[in-house]
Order: structure tokens, then sequence, then C-alpha cells
């Protein structure tokens, strides 16, 4: 600021009469200072410091200088910096490492490479990959049993006569139903769960510490779930009606298969399978005979069974599918099936549209489960051996019980009084 201007500036403070008032600074009613506005010189007010008012700044803006502003430390207006952007440098923001408008980077993307980031390790995008899908195969899992693709087999029809004689006693073998009335009670109480459950009682014989029972059940039904269903509901019941304190019944059960016929009848019938079919005449007949040379030993926990079943599977429109070769590799791979499922192939005859089965299941396993594993993983051996299709089996099974004794001998022991 020149000589000159600071006189005037002088001059015209005097003129104002500061002095008229400690808190009045300027007067503001005085026609002198009209033409002298309230910003005219930078002594005016102590917050300001530039008259931005005066002709004089006009060509020296208030960032011309470092000095105008402490927090201004460059003149972005001034175009020497127009060539030299911000973000032109890595050091110009402590977080940009790399200049991204740079054309030089346009050619190397920040994921053009697995190392650009830690979880990736492969690159999918590369046609390599395309050709070898993640679940491609049965080994990209431990837990694929089921090539996922082709069609799994989960809701069919049945055939089937499943018949068990169950028995088991009460809690420490106390004499709770020695009365009559309960005896009573107790039976009228099966026959009610039994109908509201879908179980179908076809014999029962209550005794003073114990229970024996002959029911029909259907294929999707375990007797594991079948007696817990039954003993919760006769414990509740009896309990509330007689006041018998829990537990009321034992751990432990008894659970055999009986059928319309025993269970050397049905070995017979799948050994004269050949014969049966016409098959036996021919020079290489189309049939393999499978028996179990070390029939796997089931086991359950408080709990005595025999559970056999006899299991028929046909071909799809009964297609003549299989040989003596394939009912070899097929009967191979369903033993490993049965390991890891928990139950027992004991006997197999393979026809060429149709499968014999003797099969031997744990309590907590329905027979319904049991199939539709051997169906699911025969589609899928088949399908990786020999040829695809779409559907290999008949979208039905037929299932029936067999065992020492027959239906009808348990019915007769149980109708008579000991």
């Amino acid at each position: 600021m020149t000589d000159s201007m600071k006189q005037k500036a002088e001059g015209r403070r005097q003129k104002s009469g500061a002095e008229s008032h400690p808190r009045q600074w300027v007067d503001r009613s005085s026609p002198a200072y009209k033409e002298t506005p309230r910003d005219s010189s930078p002594q005016s007010h102590p917050r300001q410091w530039v008259d931005r008012s005066s002709t004089a700044y006009k060509d020296t803006p208030r960032d011309s200088s470092s000095e105008s502003h402490p927090r201004q430390w460059v003149d972005r207006s001034s175009p020497a910096y127009e060539d030299t952007l911000r973000d032109s440098s890595p050091e110009s923001y402590p977080r940009l490492w790399v200049d991204r408008s740079s054309p030089a980077y346009k050619e190397t993307p920040r994921d053009s490479s697995p190392e650009s980031h830690s979880r990736q390790w492969v690159d999918r995008s590369s046609s390599a990959y395309k050709d070898r899908l993640r679940d491609s195969s049965p080994q990209s899992h431990p837990r694929q049993w089921v090539d996922r693709s082709s069609p799994a087999y989960k809701d069919i029809n049945w055939a089937y006569q499943l018949h068990y004689y169950l028995c088991f006693r009460t809690h420490r073998r106390k004499n709770l139903f020695s009365a009559h009335d309960r005896m009573d009670a107790l039976s009228q109480e099966l026959s009610h769960i039994c109908e509201r459950h879908g179980f179908h009682l076809l014999k029962a014989k209550a005794y003073p510490d114990h229970l024996r029972c002959l029911l029909s059940l259907r294929p999707s039904d375990s007797i594991s779930k079948t007696l817990q269903t039954v003993k919760t509901n006769l414990s509740r019941r009896l309990g509330l009606r007689f006041g018998l304190q829990a537990p009321v019944w034992a751990d432990g059960f008894l659970a055999r298969s009986v059928g319309r016929v025993q269970i050397e009848a049905v070995k017979h019938y799948l050994d004269s399978q050949s014969e049966h079919h016409g098959y036996a005449r021919r020079a290489n007949p189309p049939v393999f005979r499978y028996v179990s040379k070390n029939p796997i030993a089931l086991a359950a926990a408080h709990s005595a069974f025999d559970l056999n079943h006899h299991v028929v599977l046909a071909t799809r429109y009964r297609r003549g599918v299989f040989e003596s070769r394939m009912g070899s590799g097929l009967l191979e791979y369903w033993e490993r099936v049965a390991t890891k499922k928990g139950f027992s192939i004991d006997r197999a005859t393979v026809l060429p549209d149709h499968i014999h089965l003797l099969v031997r299941i744990v309590p907590k396993l329905s027979i319904e489960d049991c199939v539709l594993s051997l169906m699911n993983n025969g589609q899928h051996w088949f399908g990786k051996h020999y040829s695809e299709v779409s559907e290999l089996w008949q979208a039905s099974a037929y299932v029936g019980t067999s065992g020492k004794v027959t239906t009808a001998l348990v019915k007769s022991f149980l109708s008579h009084d000991l």
C-alpha cells in the first residue's frame, strides 16, 4: 500500500469520529461515509484485512501470493498449475499409489492376473477352465455320490408288503400292567396311536412287563422312528391315566421282519430266475448271480433286529440293458454304497430288464432311503461306464419283507393265551 493511500485512509478515520463511542468505530449515519463504504479500508473492521472494493486489488487477487491466507499454499487459479495437477504424481495424495488416469495402466488392468487379489487362486475367465467345470465329476466333492446333473429319483411308486414283529418291555421289567384294566387300556391306546400315525396294527398282545405287536408299515417308515412314536405316546397317555412315573419303557427293543413266505423261499426264488425267465437254455445266458461272501454285520445300540427285504427294480420301459459283465460291475459298486449307507446286499440276480435283491437294513434306515440310494447310484454308475441315459430305472419298485417265520405264524402266536 502506497504512502498516499495510507494518508487518505488516516484522514477518513479522523473525520469519522471514531472516539465518539467506544463500541462505535464508524459513524454510519454521516454522509461522509456514503462515498467510502464500510470495507473501503482494512482498518474499518478488525476481521477485514483487504479492501476488496478498491480498484487497486483487482489486478492482484486474494490468492495471488502464498501469504494472503495461512491455509492457502498453492494458487490453483494460476495457469502455471494447469500442467501439474494435484493427482499427477503418487506423492500428491498418500492413499493414491497409482495414477489410474495414465494411459500406461489401461493396458494392464488391476485384475489381469491371479496375483491381483489374495483370494483369487484361479483365473476363471480363462478358456482353459470352461472345458473342466468344478462339478463335472463325482470326485469334486467327497460327499457327492450321485451325479446331480442327471434326474434324481426322489418320489417313486411303490408296491409293498412290509410286516414287522416288534417287542419292547417296561423300564427295569416292572409289572406295570398286571391289572386287567391297565392291560386293556394299553391295548386300546396302542390301537388309537397306530391309527393316528398311519401304522396298520395287525395284531398285539400286552403282558405285565412287555408288549408284543405285529405292524404293517409304509416304505418311508423306519423301525426306530416308529417305536419312538409308539413308546412316547403310550408313556404320555398311560401316565396321565394311571399316574405312572416316567420312564415307563426301557430303551431297547426287538425287531424282526416277517412275510408271506420264509426267507429261504425268497433265496430259492432269486437263484431260479434264469430258469424262470427261460435264459437257462442259452449257451451264454445274460444273467448274473451274486451271493455275498462276507456279509456285513449290522449293529445298533439297545436293539436286536433282523430286517430282510426282497427288492425288485425294473429298467425304463423294461428295456434289455444289463448283461452278466455289467451286473458284476454294478453289484461291486453297490457294495461300496451299502457300506457307506449302513445296509447289506446279501444276494442278487441281475437280468437284462430287472434286478432282484435281498437287502438287510438297520432300524434307523427306512427301506425307501435304501432303494432310492441304489437307484440313484446305479444311474450314476451306468452313465459313467457305459452310455449316458436320461432314465435308467422305472420310477417304481417292489419291496417285501421276509424272515424265518411267516406273518400267519406270528398272528397265531399272538392270538393264543400263554
